[in-house]
């Protein structure tokens, strides 16, 4: 069919009409709550019934609405998360595996190991070894804390931060 949009499911959109969420409208607010509360504190034991108590419904509606809306479900979202900052961490610092294990919210090295490999493609400490560039002491990350020492990275932060050759430099 010429001049169709994309096919989802059994519905076929045009390119002219806005996607329909399979979720109410009304309860999108409400699942980014709950998906901002497991951004914030992803390193403390989150579960399902503390998630949709943050988005204000039952656990078995939020975690219907929560899969429908983002392609994952709530503890899998939670998951993704936690491994994300473990290969900052595993990047940036000098901190063992089972510090940064700690330190997202595993409370066994074996899981954290296992997802981290499942999602990553590598062990940990395989990663760690593949990583290059200075790291960060582990003894400044646990006195200033893990959020002013390594803050997570924003969107278009890197330009920031970018080197250039330009000497824009004043000559004293």
């Amino acid at each position: 069919m010429q001049g169709s949009g994309p096919s989802v499911g059994d519905v076929t959109y045009s390119r002219d009409m806005p996607r329909q969420s399979p979720v109410p409208i009304d309860l999108l607010p409400h699942l980014r709550r709950a998906r901002d509360v497991a951004d914030r504190n992803y390193a403390e034991p989150l579960d399902l019934a503390a998630l949709a108590a943050a988005a204000g419904v039952s656990k078995y509606h939020f975690l219907r609405c929560f899969a429908a809306e983002y392609g994952e479900t709530p503890m899998q979202y939670v998951t993704r998360r936690r491994i994300e900052r473990a290969t900052d961490l595993l990047r940036a610092t000098n901190l063992t595996v089972t510090e940064v294990c700690g330190l997202v919210g595993y409370s066994s090295l074996g899981s954290f190991s296992q997802r981290f490999t499942e999602l990553v493609g590598m062990s940990p400490a395989a990663y760690q070894r593949t990583q290059t560039g200075a790291r960060i002491p582990g003894c400044f990350v646990f006195m200033l804390g893990l959020i002013s020492a390594i803050p997570e990275k924003q969107p278009g932060a890197v330009e920031a931060y970018r080197r250039t050759d330009d000497n824009d430099e004043e000559e004293p």
